[in-house]
């Protein structure tokens, strides 16, 4: 059976989750371990003017008057104008969002640790909030962080000259759209467990992260410790999505309270911390003006776009992420020239906004999307037909577009061709031309997006970021008996690198997968690495994993050939043995010889090891480009306001798949979250700037009932800069879908002259979107 690149390769981590043997951090314990709890400020802006503590509880709070020397957390950039705000591990003397933890406390077990939160009281003076980020940007709103001088963390603009370009259009259209603050919600929240090792003079902290080694870069900065004295272990990770990709406050404290108590010490997120306080993200405004010809050739776009950033720039950067990313993709896989974008993060009484599964892309995708349906409206052309009019062509790839993205490779109006055929449109429009049986209002949307992935040097170091990722590194090692080790920097939360980097090592050595050992997630065992986010890791640590078994393939056929008495370009590495014409040897027997019978070597090999460290960078690194095109046909019930998913296509282009049982699955995930984003999640605040969704009874998320079949269709366009030709498909799943299917209702509610333009599209929403065409028709 094939288990290369290519193969449909069951995942080897599903033996031990699907038993219940995977290891959590609230799975973890160590001798003499106390739990942490943290009293969180229940305002959003105030403040602290002082803490009265028990004496029953004395020793076991802690405030930011104890934290001595721990430095508040710092998220720079050399972006022109961009404010650096200062996040206290608890904060004092402003608590600045709701949840901001303001005191820690420790007993021996959550129970009782609880109770010490309960007796502390807190004396505020409450401030007035920021609750919204146009708000933010009024020159009167009140000041978060008291030198700055508004509430903007950061303005960009990318300038062209609209009237020019958009001289003589036949249409022109202009929408408002506003995309709703999320939470991430995976199924594992944050945990962390430290604990200082008074021998090794060595401070482990064992945290639920994507980036160990910039987790452990940025301990380093705030307790003002060497980076070698610190060691970061990611044990099962379970999901990130962005969420766990920061530094978090809650590891700097219990990495300090470690080293003070002599004792381990753990805190488990709950959910209600998690919703509140930590994992918000998504919240978009844009006004955008679109001008195109009579055939749907789009002439200009004129855009404003603001970013609810919250109240902090999460380390190692968050703040300006998203808005920052808007100006240079909002074009998409589109070629026009006229484009002009001005964008705000603005800085609110809100939890940081987090980096979330396809970053900016989401609202970026929702926002084009939804313009160029009005657009075709519009123009009365099909929604498709405009697509089509403005996609790359496939001729003039590799094509540097408006914003200077460099499209690798890929087949555009293909992809679209094939989801119109895929979910077969003129069947839906025949249908539409009856009225249902029972009232509901029949539409077919698409999307069509491009991500990019594997973003390198080139492209970060102009942020000045803490976070600039270089080159990937992988180590490989022959076993003594004829098995293969791999480490990698880079950390796997769901990407399926155990079952996927084994496949690479298969394709060059012939290893069976099932004797190839990947481990990550160690600072102590493994190269650094920026970790894993923005579907970079089979890009660049798969790079990494291919270059060194290259090495080591090399030297397997040099010690073969001289076993074998055959030229070493003659030997083939396949089903686990060294093979050419004059006979066969073994990987094991070849281990064998190599490691516990070296006198059988002959002399002068000029192999040293069968083990290699090897670094890997593209080409190009700038990143490469996915793409993919979803149609979804739905049916809604103008009475109720619900919304029916009937039929979902995603016709996708990742390049050359890995494992295409793998990227079906981070599609499919990635969809339903999509959907979520669509029709149920949202996190709304009030005038105060308090969280109104606690609880998953007020947070909705999609269910199996919720999420139809989803037909998937595969083109592989291999990119010409990477390893095998791969690009990054993690986040593309969730990227499209709020705007398929905000088009597809938008499509069912022209019936009645109605448009809506804000995620999610829930029931009270779409019956507002039609009471206002009610009394506009009446």
């Amino acid at each position: 059976m094939k288990q290369g690149v290519g193969a449909r390769l069951p995942r080897k981590e599903d033996d031990r989750y699907l038993r219940g043997r995977g290891q959590f951090i609230a799975d973890m314990t160590l001798p003499d371990m106390c739990e942490v709890a943290f009293l969180r400020s229940p305002l959003a802006h105030a403040y602290v003017r002082g803490f009265h503590i028990p004496e029953s509880v004395a020793g076991q709070v802690f405030t930011a008057a104890d934290l001595e020397g721990v430095a508040a957390i710092r998220a720079v950039s050399k972006l022109p104008g961009f404010r650096v705000s200062e996040q206290p591990v608890l904060a004092f003397p402003k608590v600045r969002h709701v949840g901001e933890p303001v005191a820690m406390c420790y007993a021996q077990d959550r129970a009782a640790a609880e109770d010490v939160v309960a007796a502390v009281e807190v004396d505020y003076e409450e401030l007035p909030a920021v609750h919204d980020m146009l708000q933010a940007r009024e020159p009167d709103s009140p000041l978060l962080h008291d030198d700055w001088d508004r509430n903007i963390f950061l303005e960009t603009l990318v300038d062209g000259d609209i009237p020019a370009h958009a001289a003589g259009a036949a249409a022109s259209v202009t929408r408002v759209y506003r995309t709703a603050r999320q939470c991430m919600a995976p199924i594992e929240g944050r945990g962390v467990l430290a604990h200082w090792d008074h021998r090794k003079n060595l401070l482990t902290v064992y945290t639920s992260t994507q980036m160990p080694h910039v987790v452990r870069s940025g301990l380093a900065e705030c307790l003002g410790l060497e980076e070698d004295t610190i060691r970061v272990v990611a044990p099962d990770v379970g999901g990130g999505f962005g969420y766990k990709g920061i530094l978090l406050a809650e590891e700097v404290c219990l990495a300090w309270l470690t080293m003070q108590l002599g004792r381990p010490v753990r805190w488990i997120e709950d959910r209600r911390e998690h919703l509140i306080g930590t994992a918000d993200c998504r919240e978009h405004h844009y006004r955008i003006t679109a001008h195109a010809a009579a055939d749907g050739r789009l002439l200009a776009l004129d855009a404003e776009v603001t970013v609810d950033s919250g109240a902090y720039s999460a380390y190692p950067f968050s703040a300006c992420l998203e808005a920052a990313q808007v100006a240079s993709i909002l074009p998409g896989p589109y070629d026009f020239t006229g484009y002009r974008c001005r964008t705000f993060s603005a800085a609110t009484n809100k939890c940081p906004i987090l980096p979330y599964r396809g970053v900016a892309r989401t609202g970026v995708c929702y926002a084009m999307e939804l313009t160029l349906d009005a657009l075709a409206r519009e123009l009365g052309l099909e929604p498709w037909q405009v697509r089509m009019a403005n996609l790359v062509p496939t001729e003039k790839m590799p094509f540097d577009n408006i914003t200077r993205k460099h499209f690798d490779s890929g087949d555009y109006p293909e992809c679209l061709r094939r989801a119109v055929k895929a979910i077969d449109l003129n069947a839906w429009r025949e249908r539409q031309r009856t009225p249902e049986p029972d009232g509901r209002l029949i539409g077919v949307g698409f999307s069509i997006y491009c991500e990019q992935s594997a973003h390198g040097t080139s492209v970060y170091s102009g942020w000045g970021i803490p976070m600039i990722p270089g080159y990937e590194e992988a180590f490989a090692r022959i076993t003594p008996n004829g098995g293969l080790d791999i480490r990698v920097g880079v950390q796997s939360h769901g990407q399926s690198m155990e079952t996927t980097f084994a496949q690479v090592a298969n394709e060059i050595l012939g290893v069976d997968t099932d004797r190839v050992r990947v481990m990550h997630g160690d600072t102590a065992d493994t190269a650094y690495s920026t970790g894993t986010w923005g579907s970079r890791s089979m890009v660049m640590a798969g790079g990494a994993v291919a270059t060194a078994c290259d090495e080591l393939a090399a030297r397997l056929r040099t010690v073969a050939a001289r076993l074998l008495n055959a030229p070493a370009d003659e030997i083939v590495l396949a089903d686990g043995a060294a093979s050419c014409a004059a006979g066969e040897i073994s990987l094991r027997d070849l281990a064998y010889i190599w490691y516990r019978r070296p006198q059988d070597l002959p002399r002068n090999l000029g192999v040293t090891s069968l083990e290699s460290n090897a670094a890997y960078k593209p080409i190009h690194d700038h990143g490469v480009f996915s793409y993919a095109a979803h149609a979804v046909a739905v049916a809604v019930d103008p009475e109720l306001g619900t919304v029916e998913l009937l039929d979902y296509v995603i016709v996708e282009d990742g390049g050359m798949l890995v494992n295409p049982m793998v990227v079906d699955g981070q599609i499919v995930g990635g969809t339903a979250q999509g959907i979520g984003t669509a029709l149920y999640e949202e996190m709304p605040f009030d005038s105060a700037g308090q969280p109104l969704a606690s609880t998953f009874s007020d947070y909705l998320l999609p269910g199996a009932c919720e999420i139809p079949v989803i037909r998937i269709e595969h083109m592989e366009t291999p990119s010409p800069y990477t390893r095998f030709g791969v690009k990054g498909v993690g986040e593309g799943g969730a990227i499209a879908p709020p705007a398929a299917i905000g088009n597809a209702v938008n499509d069912a509610l022209r019936f009645v002259g109605a448009e809506i333009n804000e995620t999610p599209m829930t029931p009270r929403r779409i019956l507002a979107a039609i009471a206002r065409a009610q009394e506009t028709n009446a």
